[in-house]
């Protein structure tokens, strides 16, 4: 059967204006004039008997159709463009894995050990793209995902990589300038914290036999790189998983004040569609991605770590 789908140069002009809400200026980022815009957007809405615009005097704005069409349009487009490129790029050969990351994880981790898999695996190109939330592999164009959760993802196969735990750090002059004994003694402290973890420092401190203290006061970061430049630049104590800041604690712009660790009941995983994909770049990766996690998981603690 034949696609219900309009003209890919109706859907360029209708996102273009949609952007710009404005006709002229969306023809002009499309070297067009303003009246085969009109035109391409015109017979849009023809096709799709729902009016797109709001059309008042010289002013144009979306429709509520039309700001959630073309909100789904752009990333359609957007999407699109990325294939078109990748495919234009590699010559069509299957040599190329488009990787979803945690983002700290992806700058942390994996990046730092990515040079040891390109000199083993030479051709193979490896993409990396944020994405924090479980997603739906048919509805995006990743071959894989890393994720933090549990195992379960929905129509998909899943590798345990390692799990987690979660250290206090700060800098050597903070802890210099306000001694701590005791893991309470943390509590007088300003405690950063990680957005999406609101009650990790009260599991920290209970977990330490610390029970009647208030840990849910200080500053809020988005992601843990941030929190480990706040403790570098001594803002406070952040609670973060080890491995991401083993840099810092190995160089001493890190110390682990008291090295109680609060493990997590989710861990780290590597994920692809079930049937998984043919691609021998997936193959290759999960291989030698596995066996980086493995040797991981048995490395020693580093030498900066620092207990009270």
């Amino acid at each position: 059967m034949r696609r219900r789908i309009p003209s890919i140069e109706a859907l360029v002009a209708f996102e273009a204006a949609a952007r710009h809400l404005n006709f002229t200026r969306a023809a002009d980022s499309l070297s067009l004039t303003q009246s085969a815009v009109c035109k391409q957007i015109a017979a849009l809405e023809d096709y799709l008997g729902v009016p797109l615009f709001n059309r008042i005097k010289k002013r144009i704005s979306l429709t509520e159709a039309g700001a959630v069409y073309a909100k789904r349009i752009s990333e359609d487009l957007d999407r699109l463009e990325r294939n078109t490129v990748s495919l234009m790029s590699h010559r069509g050969e299957r040599n190329v894995l488009e990787l979803a990351v945690i983002p700290t994880f992806g700058s942390r981790w994996l990046i730092p050990r990515l040079a040891q898999f390109h000199a083993a695996n030479q051709g193979i190109t490896v993409n990396l793209t944020t994405r924090s939330d479980p997603f739906v592999f048919t509805e995006t164009s990743f071959d894989a995902a890393i994720h933090f959760g549990s195992p379960a993802w929905p129509g998909a196969i899943s590798h345990p990589l390692f799990g987690e735990e979660m250290i206090p750090v700060c800098s050597p002059e903070l802890l210099a300038a306000h001694p701590c004994r005791a893991p309470r003694d943390l509590a007088d402290l300003p405690l950063l914290h990680q957005s999406n973890r609101h009650a990790a420092w009260q599991r920290w401190f209970l977990a330490a036999g610390v029970k009647d203290v208030d840990a849910m006061g200080g500053p809020r970061f988005d992601l843990f790189s941030m929190l480990v430049e706040a403790a570098c630049a001594g803002l406070g104590v952040a609670l973060v998983p080890r491995f991401l800041a083993l840099s810092e604690l190995e160089s001493g712009q890190l110390i682990i004040p008291f090295d109680r660790p609060l493990r997590s009941e989710m861990g780290y995983h590597l994920v692809y569609p079930d049937p998984p994909s043919t691609n021998p770049a997936l193959r290759r990766f999960t291989e030698w991605l596995l066996a980086e996690a493995a040797a991981y998981r048995g490395a020693p603690k580093p030498a900066a770590d620092r207990t009270k």
